[in-house]
This record gives structure tokens, sequence and C-alpha cells, in this order.
């Protein structure tokens, strides 16, 4: 959306986390804005009193890479403080409070957020639970899955509150993952200030990876389950139609589903592969508990060598942190977001359970047997099991057009300014259809779940759920209120950087591996 210099203010438009924005050009120029002045009047008895300060506006910025007016090198506005880590002898830091000044069309309960939080990280990854079991072990795999939901559960934390800081430091009402990321540099040492648009660049590339990663999933997920079911009534026929034909069937119709711009129209999409995905995975369960075997028949440690793969596939089925800003950023009372108790403590509680319980017995009922999704496992014969595997297939194929959404918005948001305004609309379609036939493409060239979900998980959440946070909050915390006694916060984040630094090398040697013993064969 542009406007010309001096015409009357645009209409808000909707972005992707579904807080309105309006976008304001000016001749080489985009920002995207918010109003939200901070009340000096409000929290200072009068007006009069502080006629002399300006009454500023402040920047929202979208997770997208926007150009904008730059303030060293940066998206974000120029607010200068008094002091920079905003503490208590700051008067105005102190005062500010960003959630006033947060204009949310329909701000989310804490019940709702709770809902959309489960909704975010109860995905396919739940199905592939098993086979990270079958990587680590029974009893070390259930130990393990906890702990690393815990790290990913206090990564969060750690990105949320040091978000709530940069707030009120910069008094601005709301932050992306990517701005939280790129303010954090600017507040930190002058050695980090330099690589403030690199860092948000990083963060909003490997959200698009992963994003763009979890489709291909999707499209290898779909067409894996399809062909076990068709393949089970055409065993008598000679025609057999391989996997990466089948990925290729499904991307078609695809195509013409996300040229779709606006979400509305797929909302009716949503909710019926939220009930479809509900009773699939209900039914599924129902056959973990039959004919179960003895705990002693299963291995309870796997070789080390295997570790990997279950680290990348935990992370994948558990890491929700793209999400979790904007959620945040809806809600009508942001602090019961983090604490304790908290709707993220619960709602994370209520998903790790949910994933320790499906992998546990996902792996005990199947042991090595075990496949990249547990819907593979169910007998094909039977004719309830064939309608799981087709109810989530149907599920995961419509949401594939909403996950898509998010990547394609960062992307276009990204270069919509260097196409000039008559060839926007047709390269935006073009964007679209590119994209679609990419994952496609990526997707025949990788037919295999298992890796393909243990890649992902240690190359993109490895790095946005637990080296980025960990690295903001080294940022934030720099001057004020520093690292704590013995410097345990510096220790604490070396920790936990080195431990997403290991899973990433780790997991995606191990992956690579895994794909090229498969194409060896």
């Amino acid at each position: 959306m542009s406007l010309k210099k001096g015409g009357p203010p645009p209409a808000p438009s909707t972005g992707a986390s579904g807080v309105q924005i309006s976008m304001l050009s000016q001749p080489t120029n985009k920002i995207p804005t918010v109003t939200a002045g901070y009340d000096n009047e409000k929290h200072n008895g009068s007006r009069s009193n502080n006629a002399s300060v300006n009454q500023t506006k402040f920047i929202r910025p979208e997770m997208a890479d926007v150009p904008v007016q730059q303030a060293a090198g940066s998206t974000l506005p120029l607010v200068i403080s008094k002091k920079k880590g905003g503490g208590a002898d700051d008067s105005d830091d102190v005062n500010y409070n960003p959630f006033e000044h947060r204009k949310v069309e329909h701000p989310t309960s804490d019940l709702e957020t709770f809902v959309h939080l489960l909704k975010g990280s109860l995905g396919s990854g739940i199905l592939a639970m098993p086979m990270a079991f079958l990587n680590a072990g029974l009893w070390f795999g259930l130990v393990a899955t906890f702990l690393v939901g815990t790290l990913c559960t206090y990564c969060v934390h750690i990105l949320v509150k040091c978000a709530h800081i940069l707030c009120r430091r910069r008094k601005i009402p709301m932050m992306g993952f990517a701005d939280v990321a790129e303010q954090a540099f600017l507040d930190g040492p002058v050695g980090l200030q330099r690589w403030s648009r690199f860092i948000r660049f990083v963060v909003n590339t490997f959200l698009v990876i992963d994003l763009i990663g979890c489709c291909c999933i999707y499209l290898v997920f779909v067409g894996t389950n399809v062909k076990q079911v068709v393949d089970f009534y055409m065993e008598d026929s000679e025609t057999d139609i391989g996997i990466r034909l089948w990925i290729v069937i499904i991307t078609v119709p695809l195509i013409f589903m996300c040229l779709v711009r606006n979400l509305k129209f797929l909302t009716p999409f949503s909710m019926v592969a939220n009930l479809l995905m509900f009773v699939g995975i209900i039914i599924t369960c129902t056959y973990l508990f039959s004919d179960t075997p003895a705990t002693t028949e299963r291995v309870g440690v796997a070789d080390v060598a295997q570790w990997p793969l279950f680290f990348g596939t935990v992370i994948f089925a558990l890491e929700g942190i793209g999400v979790v800003m904007s959620l945040e950023n809806d809600m009508r009372n942001p602090t019961h977001f983090i604490g304790c108790p908290s709707v993220l403590n619960l709602g994370m509680g209520v998903v790790i359970t949910l994933y320790t319980f499906v992998g546990f017995f996902g792996y005990l009922k199947y042991g090595s047997e075990t496949a990249g999704s547990i819907t593979l496992n169910l007998p094909v014969e039977d004719k309830l099991a064939q309608s799981v595997k087709l109810m989530i297939a149907i599920a995961i194929f419509f949401t594939f057009t909403l996950q898509f959404y998010v990547p394609m918005s960062i992307i276009w948001k990204g270069i919509q300014h260097k196409i000039a305004p008559e060839k926007q609309n047709w390269s935006e379609y073009a964007l679209r259809v590119g994209l679609v036939v990419l994952c496609g493409a990526i997707a025949v060239a990788l037919p295999n779940l298992g890796p393909f979900i243990s890649l992902i998980g240690a190359v993109c959440l490895s790095t946005l759920g637990m080296i980025v946070p960990s690295i903001i909050e080294l940022a934030v915390y720099h001057e004020d209120p520093g690292y704590g006694r013995f410097n345990w916060r510096l220790w604490k984040n070396v920790f936990l950087i080195c431990f997403g630094i290991i899973g990433f090398v780790t997991g995606t040697y191990v992956s690579i591996l895994e794909f090229h013993a498969e194409f060896s064969h």
C-alpha cells in the first residue's frame, strides 16, 4: 500500500500476526506504524508540566524485513532515553507500561491464548515422536523429551522477558521476534550494534527456511499416507505410482489454493483441518494400547550416534517459538503469558506431556518398525486405520496453505518495495507459484520423513529456539541489570548456546548421512 506525500493516511491493513498496521511511505522508505504515544499527562499529573516534551509516535515493525528510515543501521525508531538500561533512576522508563499502549482490535483472553498455543504446537510433529524415541531408547527418550521441552520453554521465557524489557526501554508497545533481536543488538555492546540489521535478517531467514521446510514435510507426509492406502487397493494392479509422483500430484492443487491472499477465505479449511487432526490423533492413540508389549522388549537407551536424530525430531515437534511473540502481542493481559504459573508454562506442560505420551507408547507398540509418522504403522488393511491416514492427510493438506502464508508474507514484504507498483500484482502471484513449486521440488528430491524432520529441527529450530534467545538475553542484560553474581547469566547462556550449536551440527550431520545412505541404495 502506498501513499503520496501530503495525502490522507491509508486505511489499516492486517499483518501476518493479526495486528492492524498501516503503511506510511515516502519516496524511498516504507514504515509500518502504530500510534502509541507515551501519555505524560496520565503519569505525571498534568499536560502543562510537560509542554516542552514532544509526544512521540512509535513504530511497531512487522517481522518481515521492511526497509525504513535507518537509525544506526536499524529499522527500529531512534528513541533517546536518559539511561540506556532504563534503570530505576529514569522515571520515564519506569512509568512507561507498553501494555497500556497496545492497540489490538480483538485482544485474546488467557484461555484463548492457551488454546492458540496448543493449536500452534500440536501439529504433525506429534506423529513423529515415536520415531524420536526409536532414536533415543524408551527410557532415555522419556527423560530427554522432558529435559529438551523444559529448555525450549525456558528459552521462550527468555525471549518474551527480553521483549518486555526492550519495549519499556524504547517505549514501543510491542515487537515481533526479529524486532526483539534487532533492538537487543542495538542496546548491547558496541561490537554488536553494527550487526543489528544482520541479526534481523538471520531471524527472518531461519523463520522462512523453517516454515518452507515444514511445507515440504507436509507434502511428503500427505503423499506417503495417501500412497499407502491407494497401494493397498491397487496391489493386484500393474500400475505402481511412486511417492515422488504422488508428491507432484498433491502439489498441483496446492498451487491454486496458495493463490488465495486473504486468510479469511482459508478459515473454513483451518477449522476442518483442526477437527480431522484431533479425531485422527485420538483414534491413533487407541491403536497404541492394543496388544502392547512389555517395556523389557524395547531398547532402554539407544546408541549415542542416533541421539542427534532424536534431538532434531523433538525440537521440531516441540518448538513453537515462531508464533510466541504474535500470541503474546495479542493478549489482553500480556503479563500472564510468562511467570509461574502462566499461560506459557501450562500450555507447554500439556504439549510436552502429550508428546511424551505418544512417543513413549508409539515406540513401545511398534519398536524397531516405527515409521517416520506413527500413522504409517497403523494396519493398512483395517478400514478405521485407513480413514485415520486419510483424515490426517487431508488435515495436513489444508494446513499447508496456512503454513505457507507466513513465509510468503515475510518474503513479499521484504522485496515488495523493489518492484514497480504496476507489476506488483502479477509478481506476487508468480512468487506464490514459485514457492509452492520449490516446496514440491524439495519434497520430491528428499521424500524421507525421518531425516527431513530431524534436519529442519536441527538447522532452524535449534538456532531460533535456543541460540538466538540466549544471545538476545546477553545483549539486553549487558549493562543493566548485568549478568548477576558470578556472572551466572553469562554461563547459563553460554551453556544454552553451546547446547544449541552441538544440536545444530550433529543433527545436520547425521541427517545428511541418513539422506546419503538412502540415495546410495
